[in-house]
């Protein structure tokens, strides 16, 4: 499930930091959640504006559902994020 050793801006994203992160956040997002928005993020052809917008959309979800939004996809979108601010400056 990790995006980790794909080219471009992917290989720096920190969907898994440690094992246990990803793990973590399957348990809070459900194994089926979070294989839907990697599965959505692999298709993205390196674009990390639409990555945001997908991970922005599922925190969104959570929010609306009363559920606490995992640790490791707020930090996944505060990395993508930087990654947009930084592409749009032309870093």
């Amino acid at each position: 499930m990790s995006l980790e050793g794909r080219s471009g801006w992917r290989t720096r994203m920190p969907l898994k930091n440690k094992a246990g992160d990803t793990e973590d956040m399957a348990q809070q997002m459900g194994s089926g959640e979070l294989a839907e928005l990697v599965h959505q993020m692999e298709q993205s052809d390196d674009d990390p504006r639409q990555c945001y917008a997908l991970v922005k959309k599922q925190i969104t979800e959570f929010r609306r559902s009363g559920r606490a939004v995992p640790d490791e996809l707020s930090r996944l979108e505060r990395q993508l994020l930087s990654e947009c601010m930084q592409a749009s400056q032309g870093r």
